[in-house]
């Protein structure tokens, strides 16, 4: 592998890891200890060949100076089945975390989810919002007006509560100790996505 197409493998993976969020060229030349000239370079190479490989799924999208993998525009619908009907499995360990916190810390936004569990909670909160476990709930105020996130009447139906009142208590500090001090709230979470609820 030459040095370019090393240099793009790791562009690629930087871009998979962030998300949405992406990155900006500055950022990606600190990341990769390369030159901006380089970082330029290379995804431009990136997006040509992306555009022009039918096989791949994904492209390069460039917005507001942030760089950012999506799914090709054509495969739109897909994506929508997908999010419609998403296949019937167990939450993984950190959509369960951010589905505690936000159960009792809401209405709270991704960067304060994030501060609490000291990792990205980008992916979690979408696949919660998938699966209709919580929805944008309003704006915080200040600069940017964050996402506010809050649980759904199918996160009340799924655990057979009446309203959020019905949570059961946390030993101390509340959410921020979820995962220092396991309760009942999550092992019940546990239970029910390990082994979902039949009529």
């Amino acid at each position: 592998m030459n040095n370019l197409n090393r240099l793009m493998s790791r562009i690629e993976s930087l871009l998979f890891i962030i998300g949405e969020d992406g990155l900006t060229i500055q950022q990606l030349s600190i990341i990769t200890e390369k030159k901006e000239e380089e970082i330029a370079e290379a995804i431009k190479q990136m997006m040509e060949r992306y555009e022009k490989q039918e096989e791949r799924g994904i492209v390069i999208k460039e917005l507001a100076g942030t760089f950012q993998l999506i799914s090709k525009p054509e495969h739109a619908d897909l994506i929508q089945k997908l999010v419609e009907n998403p296949p019937a499995q167990s939450l993984s360990q950190a959509s369960l975390e951010v589905l505690a916190i936000v159960a009792y810390k809401q209405p709270i936004t991704r960067v304060e989810i994030d501060d609490l569990r000291g990792v990205k909670s980008e992916r979690a909160l979408h696949t919660l919002n998938a699966r209709g476990l919580v929805h944008e709930v309003g704006r915080a105020e200040g600069t940017g007006r964050a996402i506010l996130y809050g649980t759904t009447k199918e996160f009340l139906n799924y655990f057979g509560m009446k309203n959020i009142n019905e949570l059961p208590e946390l030993p101390e500090e509340g959410a921020a100790d979820l995962d220092e001090q396991p309760d009942l709230f999550m092992s019940k979470f546990q239970e029910a996505f390990q082994e979902p609820q039949t009529d």
